[in-house]
């Protein structure tokens, strides 16, 4: 049943951060560290109110970048290099995610809020970097975030990507409503399982998933 819901579907867009590596791994919290005090230092506030303007952005905006580029004109290229400067010792490789992802039938690209050469990092940890015919990231879109339809639309038109036989990966369920009113197939990778109109499908284990398709 499953499969046939995808049969239409000819190119494959993945989401990066805790969709094509599990939270367990907590990249992202090394991420939200560096951004808090990128904010400190950008801002000159205390630690509190930067953790504060951190999530208040990213709440209102789609991303931490996009309010302080927007409220305070901040230069993103210094942002997006500082907090992108991690280490990828907890991800590790996953052959059997690498052989289901590159057969999928179509187009399968990379679509994160983080930078390519970043995206280009995880991938290499993981292995999957060869599964993946292009990748995406928040400079492809001129540095405006998912949620917003502009943003996807930017990286579609770039990438040839007709959404009304395209499909879309994501943990952040606001990332998935542009998508549907697209035409994609929207399917919500994520622990716990939330129900929303735009939300097709959901699913804890992409693997598992991803191998009911092929």
């Amino acid at each position: 049943m499953i499969r046939q819901s995808f049969s239409h579907v000819r190119t494959w867009v993945f989401d990066l951060d805790n969709t094509l590596y599990p939270p367990a791994a907590r990249l992202f919290e090394q991420i939200e560290v560096r951004m808090t005090r990128f904010v400190m230092q950008a801002l000159g506030v205390d630690h509190d109110h930067a953790n504060h303007l951190r999530k208040h952005y990213w709440h209102t905006y789609g991303t931490t970048l996009a309010g302080l580029m927007r409220e305070h004109g901040v230069d993103p290229a210094p942002y997006l290099q500082e907090v992108h400067d991690i280490t990828f010792d907890t991800l590790e490789p996953d052959p059997h995610l690498a052989r289901l992802i590159a057969g999928l039938p179509g187009r399968k690209i990379v679509y994160t809020n983080g930078t390519a050469p970043y995206a280009a990092q995880v991938l290499r940890a993981r292995g999957l970097e060869a599964a993946f015919d292009a990748l995406y990231g928040v400079e492809h879109a001129d540095f405006a975030p998912k949620p917003e339809r502009a943003a996807f639309e930017a990286v579609f038109a770039r990438d040839g990507t007709d959404s009304s036989v395209a499909a879309m990966f994501e943990d952040d369920i606001r990332n998935l409503t542009a998508p549907h009113a697209m035409g994609m197939r929207t399917v919500h990778v994520a622990p716990e399982a939330i129900k929303a109109d735009h939300i097709h499908h959901h699913t804890d284990d992409l693997g598992a998933f991803l191998a009911r398709l092929t």
